[in-house]
């Protein structure tokens, strides 16, 4: 587990390159510190419109379509996973309860229609008030 890549992943390098594409901007691996959420870190943040993206990975997250179990050692792996999905819905309670915007996405979709989503997003903010980055 220690080479598995922790950020800059494939579908979230393509997912911000997108973003900026468009004139995006935002912070990369944003710890959530701040927002009460010590060692918790958000993929993608606009901080000014407090929205937090994650891009979750089909295996480490439990994608209904795509997630696998391994074999071996099943029990412990299974406990694993399930507590990565139980923290990311405390993360995503938390974060709104604290006045924030959670988008997630699993690695297999499209980066554009995650972006197009990302801005919808951002652009309701902007509606309510909210700067725009």
């Amino acid at each position: 587990m220690s080479r598995q890549a922790r950020t800059g992943t494939a579908p979230e390098v393509s997912l911000r390159r997108e973003l900026h594409r468009r004139g995006r901007r935002f912070r990369v691996d944003f710890a959530l510190g701040s927002v009460g959420l010590p060692r918790r870190r958000a993929d993608v943040v606009f901080t000014r419109q407090r929205v937090a993206v994650f891009v979750d990975g089909c295996f480490w997250h439990s994608c209904p379509v795509h997630a696998t179990r391994p074999r071996a050692n099943r029990g412990w792996w299974e406990t694993k996973l399930a507590g990565n999905v139980t923290r990311d819905r405390d993360t995503d309670e938390r974060l709104r309860s604290a006045g924030w915007h959670v988008v997630r996405f699993w690695e297999h979709e499209d980066p554009r229609a995650a972006a197009d989503a990302v801005e919808s997003v951002l652009d309701d903010g902007a509606d309510r008030g909210l700067p725009r980055s």
